[in-house]
């Protein structure tokens, strides 16, 4: 690069051209001048861009474990329920009533491994208790809900008893005054043997306890109350019918047979009840990356804004720093796109580097969460490729500004205050 040549024979020589390859060398030149301050300053894109590429490949390595180790249980459970109660036809209101065969009906469907019904039963506001007479001084009744139950609900709730045993179809039909508690419900009424058979009192009416619920893993407020037999309840009650129905299902068959449930249970009307079936893994996959990402992709995009913002403040103190220089090299011939895309290549080469480095660190840190939690890694191959070219033009835009104030610096001024 030459500057401006003084008249030869009445003729100026225009100035020379500052070729890319000495561009890049003042550049290279500028960068070493002080290594440990570009180091720190490349650091800043290092962590920015690291975490960009780490956020989105470990997002997607676990979302794709999602479709290997979707919840069983949740993936064979369908649920129907009764809660939009009446609907207004031709003929008035008319009550959407699962049947009293929900159960063998459902138990015919292909896929089905168990279903039981229930719901709540108004007991007019008695009281619970597990004595003859309410003692005054001393709780002895409680304010408890009353369920009544199919007999294969304690197996579609995936259920465990602490002690005694279920009741059957026989119980059932019969209208027999037995009672099953919840485990939660057992503890308050001070009840935790059957062997002698105990009695509870449902007001004045007495129920002889034949088990105790230890555990279900669905519908967890049955822990918490009497469940009686659909049949008993009836007798007693004037119970109508179920407002839940909870099915078992194999794995895989959980969408058909929530598409069949409805029919099955209704058939002129299977719309009016509704059906709650697990979601598929495909689109709980998606969900789960999708809010992994937008969590961890601002975090990145805060640390990539560190880093922009480290780069600018470097390259504005190199140019305070550097006026002397600049003013020399606009004396010499160099033009304000000379100075400005020094400053610019300078500010891109660290933003680069720092997102080449970044983009590896951010592969070995997906490889090395992989590894420690035995997932197979999946990464996007676009994204660490992308990643570089992220850094180089956050460095770009970095350096903008400092590039175009020491491209306005006027070589006299830079001159004197160099």
């Amino acid at each position: 690069m030459t500057g401006i040549v003084m008249p030869v024979n009445g003729e100026e020589v225009a100035p020379a051209k500052m070729s890319l390859r000495d561009l890049a060398a003042e550049a290279v030149a500028g960068i070493f001048a002080r290594p440990g301050r570009t180091v720190l300053t490349v650091l800043g894109t290092v962590l920015g861009i690291g975490a960009l590429v780490a956020t989105l490949g470990v997002a997607k390595t676990a979302g794709n474990q999602i479709v290997g180790r979707f919840d069983e249980l949740a993936a064979t459970s369908v649920v129907v329920t009764n809660e939009q109660g009446f609907f207004f036809g031709p003929g008035g209101d008319s009550r959407i009533e699962i049947p009293a065969d929900a159960e063998s009906r459902l138990l015919r469907l292909n896929g089905v491994t168990a279903a039981g019904s229930f719901g709540s039963v108004e007991v007019g506001g008695a009281l619970v208790r597990s004595v003859p007479i309410p003692d005054p001084l001393a709780q002895t009744e409680f304010q408890m809900s009353v369920y009544a139950a199919s007999p294969g609900l304690l197996d579609a709730v995936r259920g465990d008893l602490a002690t005694g045993r279920w009741f059957d179809w026989g119980h059932s039909e019969r209208g027999d005054r037995i009672v099953v508690l919840g485990t939660g419900a057992a503890q308050r009424l001070n009840i935790t043997r059957v062997d002698q058979q105990p009695v509870v009192f449902i007001g004045d009416d007495a129920y002889v306890v034949i088990g105790i619920v230890d555990s279900v893993r669905r519908q967890p407020e049955l822990l918490n109350g009497l469940i009686l037999p659909e049949g008993t309840a009836r007798q007693e009650y004037g119970y109508t019918s179920a407002t839940t129905v909870q099915i078992d299902v194999e794995i895989g068959a959980a969408t058909l047979i929530a598409e069949q449930a409805a029919v099955a249970l209704s058939p002129n009307e299977p719309t009016l009840l509704r059906v709650q079936k697990p979601p598929e893994p495909q689109d709980l996959r998606r969900d789960v990356e999708g809010d992994v990402n937008a969590l961890f992709l601002v975090l990145g995009g805060v640390s990539l804004l560190v880093g922009a913002i480290g780069i600018a403040n470097v390259t504005l103190v190199s140019v305070l720093e550097r006026v002397g220089e600049i003013g020399l090299r606009r004396a010499l011939g160099a033009a304000r796109r000379h100075v400005a895309g020094q400053f610019l290549m300078e500010s891109t080469a660290m933003g680069l580097v720092g997102g080449i480095i970044g983009a590896s660190l951010g592969v070995l840190l997906v490889v090395g969460i992989s590894a420690a939690r035995t997932w197979t890694p999946v990464l996007d191959p676009v994204v660490p490729l992308v990643a570089p070219v992220v850094g180089a033009v956050t460095g770009l835009f970095a350096g903008l500004y400092p590039a175009l104030r020491a491209a306005a610096l006027e070589p006299v001024e830079a001159l004197r205050s160099g």
